[in-house]
């Protein structure tokens, strides 16, 4: 499986901010779109990913307020990426090595989407179960010993 099988499941909705961007306002478009990561776009490029454990090292280090502060300030301004071709155990992979829950699928310069580890573990899931199904079908047809199968 491939992270663009992920892509065609998911849907194409991305949700991206500027560095110039407030934190807060981005606090609360990600609390109001249930999203746990903003991407951050400056002239048509990936320039960094938001998360909430940006915001979460934010409102420690402000003492429980984001302040003023700019995305550009607080992002990951190197995030992980992949592409839509990289296998999904190569992004699991890369998830737990570097211990990130958010990666931009990025074709060339152009971004193409964001998985989550939500996303991965779903479509790891569903293809066990789908394989499982088969297994059993197979298994629930196989002839007893000492019976022959007549091919049809």
């Amino acid at each position: 499986m491939r992270v663009s099988d992920i892509l065609k499941v998911k849907g194409n909705t991305l949700y991206t901010v500027t560095p110039d961007t407030l934190v807060g306002e981005a606090v609360n478009t990600m609390a109001e779109r249930d999203i746990g990561s903003l991407v951050v776009m400056e002239y048509g490029d990936l320039v960094g990913m938001l998360t909430f454990r940006e915001i979460i090292l934010t409102l420690k280090a402000n003492g429980g307020s984001v302040g003023e502060a700019t995305i550009r300030k607080v992002m990951d301004d190197h995030p992980l990426t992949c592409t839509p071709e990289t296998d999904v155990d190569e992004v699991r992979r890369m998830m737990l090595e570097h211990h990130v829950r958010y990666l931009p699928v990025m074709e060339k310069r152009t971004l193409m989407g964001v998985i989550s580890f939500y996303d991965v573990a779903k479509a790891v899931v569903e293809e066990q179960g789908f394989e499982n199904r088969m297994l059993k079908a197979y298994i629930r047809d196989w002839p007893e010993e000492g019976e022959s199968r007549e091919l049809r």
